[in-house]
């Protein structure tokens, strides 16, 4: 069974676990923010992980002192070792310029490749269409080139066919297609055993603490644990952590 089904006006509770994912993000440090506590989780229940980041992260800070290559360089180091730390099994890094995320053929088809070399079931990605809250733009070019990545254009064969002739990749259908920081969630897991590696994840991209916007007194992780404690009120666990879900058709 995929998850319970919820009354009217509750998320359904997925549990099922897939046997590949794989995450989508803009900038390191947005795949343990948005989906790190399912990544965990799913992980240690013997998925296998695939993070595909999409910039690298070069203007990403407040620090005056730091250039541009020296900031992506610190946070790709940042952003492997939370990988490793959570074992993801693949991680591809694009390398586009932190803001410079566009909606071109190039783009597109860098996700389509990764999606039919990895095969994932589920993909995790930016909810693009959040319109209650400020979104980086890059967030939401991630999240509508996924998107369109997801379906048609890794699925069908005539698209980016020189992927299947020339390099030797089949078209693959992705299954679940999973938004983080959805105006309207659909789906709620329990990461109540896995948010403590999601913190410990997180706080490796040591480059970013001081942009995280905490409370006086406050750590990131105690942040962390009010929100997904708030968002699991009534369904019988500690933490959770929410999603809009799209299932595709057989």
């Amino acid at each position: 069974m995929r998850g319970m089904s919820a009354d009217s006006g509750r998320l359904d509770v997925a549990t099922d676990v897939p046997e590949r994912a794989m995450v989508v993000f803009a900038h390191p440090d947005d795949a343990e923010i948005g989906a790190g506590g399912v990544v965990a989780a799913w992980i240690a229940a013997g998925c296998e992980v695939t993070y595909v980041l999409c910039t690298n992260g070069d203007a990403g800070t407040t620090e005056r002192s730091l250039t541009p290559a020296a900031l992506a360089a610190r946070r790709a180091e940042e952003q492997r070792a939370a990988a490793d730390f959570m074992r993801v099994k693949h991680v591809v890094m694009l390398g586009y310029p932190d803001g410079f995320l566009e909606d071109t053929r190039e783009f597109l088809g860098d996700v389509v490749r990764a999606i039919r070399q990895y095969r994932p079931h589920t993909v995790f990605v930016h909810d693009p269409y959040r319109i209650r809250n400020f979104q980086h733009r890059d967030h939401r070019k991630a999240g509508l080139t996924t998107t369109d990545a997801v379906y048609p254009f890794a699925r069908d064969h005539l698209h980016f066919a020189e992927q299947i002739t020339r390099e030797g990749l089949s078209p693959h259908k992705v299954r679940e297609l999973w938004y983080w920081g959805a105006d309207e969630p659909n789906v709620i897991v329990d990461v109540s055993d896995s948010i403590e590696r999601q913190i410990a994840a997180l706080v490796r991209h040591e480059s970013q603490m001081p942009g995280f916007n905490v409370a006086a007194g406050e750590t990131i992780g105690a942040r962390l644990k009010k929100g997904a404690a708030a968002l699991a009120e009534g369904y019988g666990f500690g933490y959770g952590a929410v999603f809009r879900r799209l299932i595709a058709r057989r």
